[in-house]
């Protein structure tokens, strides 16, 4: 009892510095705003990967052959790429009109889904030239977090498909709970044999103090207006009434959870898969969780051969006070992961 008295104590500790650097950090952020005038702009990046991998491609033919011959071939390489250049020009319009072009967009999710802000960006400029012809790829890395930040980014997938623009959605390491519920909006889901799929669950914990309070005669007093606004605390006496409700709203999350996925992706068994496991990218296309098994690497080369590929990177100049929160926001993540890791069992795959 002494050491879960202590580790409370350090716990309680922890979060209140947390909370009080997070604090600190928006009062500058906020005192940095007010002099400006307007919010700054980021910009759209652009990056053509056909020419990239032309580039590495010719690199390795050059590589491969023996220094002598090296110049001559460099030579012709430069002259087929200024023959290739006036077609290009010439055949432009046409192809304009006749190529598929494919956008390819990242996103790395955290706890909040905090790169939402950019893939709305995203999205929208894509959505401003893209054709029913055309294709955005999607490559998804993350291990879920807060169900409403999940949902916006969902929803800002969903803008593609209401606009009938195929969406495909790789997956090289995780798409997991929040990044699965991405993932099934895509028409199609490719994933790395290795990669972690599924985790269709919600959970949610917290820690209780009200007895450690209680032991030192430290009273805590919670107001409510409203019989469910508040369920479960850290610090007040909880009863059964409100983990009934607690477990309710769980409930009732997952439903919607289960519902979202079984919408998008009909071919699977929802209740067989909706258990909050994981599985392997090879075991995930046997309950059809995705379609086939490939890299996003495999895949963009692949396409790369008969289509423009165009990578689409929003990106947002910070200043210090934003950096500043960035870093405190990646630090709580990161201790969130640590501590959720030693509660739960040691069987959990994210431990």
């Amino acid at each position: 009892m002494e050491f879960l008295a202590e580790y409370g104590l350090f716990l309680a500790k922890m979060v209140t510095a947390i909370m009080g650097f997070g604090l600190l950090v928006a009062i500058v952020t906020s005192a940095s705003q007010k002099n400006k005038q307007g919010g700054d702009r980021g910009q759209l990046e652009i990056n053509p990967l056909n020419d990239q991998y032309d580039e590495i491609s010719e690199a390795m033919s050059l590589a491969l052959i023996d220094p002598v011959s090296q110049k001559a071939e460099a030579k012709k390489l430069r002259k087929d790429q200024k023959k290739r250049a006036k077609l290009d020009s010439k055949k432009a319009q046409s192809e304009q009109d006749e190529k598929k072009r494919v956008f390819v967009l990242k996103f790395k999710g955290n706890v909040s889904a905090s790169a939402v802000s950019n893939l709305r960006e995203e999205v929208t400029a894509v959505l401003t030239q893209a054709q029913p012809k055309d294709e955005v790829v999607v490559k998804l890395e993350s291990s879920g977090g807060m169900v409403h930040s999940y949902g916006l980014a969902s929803s800002q997938l969903d803008r593609l498909r209401k606009q009938s623009i195929p969406l495909t959605i790789c997956v090289d390491k995780v798409a997991a709970s929040g990044g699965y519920m991405m993932a099934c909006v895509g028409d199609k889901i490719l994933a790395a044999p290795f990669a972690i799929i599924g985790s269709i669950g919600v959970v949610a914990q917290l820690p209780n103090f009200h007895r450690l309070l209680k032991k030192n005669d430290v009273d805590f007093e919670l107001l409510t207006a409203g019989e469910h606004k508040r369920t479960l605390t850290i610090f007040g006496e909880n009863t059964e009434q409100g983990r009934e409700k607690f477990i309710e709203d769980l409930q009732d999350t997952h439903q919607l959870f289960k519902s979202y996925v079984a919408e998008r992706r009909p071919k699977i068994d929802i209740d067989k898969v909706a258990t909050g496991e994981v599985w392997f990218g090879s075991r995930a296309l046997d309950l059809s969780l995705v379609d086939e098994l490939m890299t996003s690497d495999e895949y963009l080369t692949g396409c790369a051969k008969e289509s423009k590929v165009f990578e689409i990177n929003y990106v947002q100049k910070k200043k210090l006070p934003q950096r500043l929160g960035i870093a405190a926001e990646e630090s709580a993540d990161r201790l969130l992961v640590k501590w959720w890791g030693r509660l739960t069992d040691s069987s959990n795959i994210y431990k």
